[in-house]
């Protein structure tokens, strides 16, 4: 059985959000109670939000479970005079489920460039073409490229009760911040701001029946993953790389992002993962190859780089929509069956 001192050591392995130092150096850390195999941590008063609050009772949970002995970790969190006291955890059953959806599949990308979007589109509508009812979230609020990609024109309308009716194409509901900007207008926006919105999407959308919500998250590990996981349970996470070994360090990273909040990771698509010589059929490794193999994870698919994929995205027929029987298409439509028969049951990475 680990130590309290033990427990302090591996606490300083956690720094807190936006800072260099670690928790412990902070005066985060109070009372360290052990009975058992459960651990007690009190955290001291904070002015933090209560997501920066649950975001770090998330982490110090996982980082502490992973010592010997320890089965249970239970964290309270002190509030500042005058507020009243809230359990900073964020247990499965404090998420609130979207009425009538399904599955939440989050598709995510360490680094930007490495065709996240494109995956994301393809793949809903492959999950379409399975008979599948399907709903297609861009939480990218700074960078939206559903609606060109899905080739979506119309607004959303407004609901009852001040809902949102998302826009409808191919058979997919849609909603992204691109229908509400002009093509020139930038989003200068902080933390809060994207993280309302990501809330707004999730919450005040009339998705209706759903077998699929698939979310195209922005790249990274920023605010709008961090919301998305602590609001409604996901069923899985799809990274999204390529070949390389500097895109692949960064899929460390989105396995470590989606591991801390125990979201279970599906598999990889590794993009661009070969060019296809379209005269002669000959495959060429630009970017090297047997990458998403050394992640560690389950290989969905690779798809290579194909003129029809990239013109489908900018005219908004995404290639599976326009040519259905393509091998590639086939390839997404793999990727659909293979998430469609986890079920959302899958292994979390360790």
């Amino acid at each position: 059985m680990a130590s309290e001192q033990e427990i302090r050591t591996q606490l300083k392995s956690l720094s807190y959000p936006g800072s260099k130092h670690d928790i412990v150096a902070l005066g985060l850390v109070g009372d360290i109670s052990i009975q058992e195999d459960t651990v007690t941590i009190h955290l001291r008063s904070s002015s933090a939000k209560e997501e920066v609050i649950r975001h770090l009772a998330s982490r110090i949970t996982a980082t502490v479970s992973a010592l010997p002995g320890i089965k249970h970790v239970k964290i309270h969190a002190a509030r500042p005079a005058g507020t009243p006291e809230q359990p900073a955890s964020a247990p499965p059953a404090a998420q609130t489920v979207l009425p009538g959806v399904q599955q939440i599949i989050a598709v995510a990308s360490g680094k930007g460039g490495v065709g996240k979007s494109t995956v994301a589109v393809n793949l809903a509508l492959a999950l379409k073409a399975l008979g599948k009812r399907i709903g297609l979230l861009d939480a990218d609020v700074y960078g939206p490229s559903l609606p060109l990609m899905m080739g979506a024109q119309d607004m959303p309308r407004p609901g009852p009760d001040k809902k949102i009716q998302p826009v409808e194409k191919y058979g997919v509901s849609l909603i992204s911040m691109g229908f509400f900007l002009d093509d020139k207008s930038p989003v200068i926006w902080r933390g809060p701001m994207v993280m309302s919105v990501v809330r707004q999407f999730l919450r005040d959308v009339i998705w209706g029946e759903l077998d699929y919500l698939v979310v195209d998250l922005p790249p990274g590990t920023g605010d709008a993953s961090l919301t998305l996981a602590q609001e409604v349970p996901l069923s899985g996470g799809v990274i999204v790389t390529t070949p390389q070994e500097v895109a692949l360090l960064d899929v460390q990273r989105g396995i470590a992002m989606f591991r801390q909040v125990h979201v279970p990771i599906l598999g990889v698509v590794e993009n661009m993962s070969y060019y296809l010589c379209p005269h002669c059929g000959e495959r060429e490794d630009i970017f090297g190859h047997g990458g998403a193999g050394k992640t560690g994870l389950n290989v969905l698919g690779e798809i290579p780089i194909i003129e029809e994929l990239r013109s489908g995205g900018d005219v908004g027929k995404p290639l599976v929509v326009q040519h259905p029987e393509h091998p590639v298409a086939q390839v997404f439509r793999s990727i659909a069956v293979r998430i469609a028969q986890a079920n959302g049951a899958a292994v979390v990475h360790q």
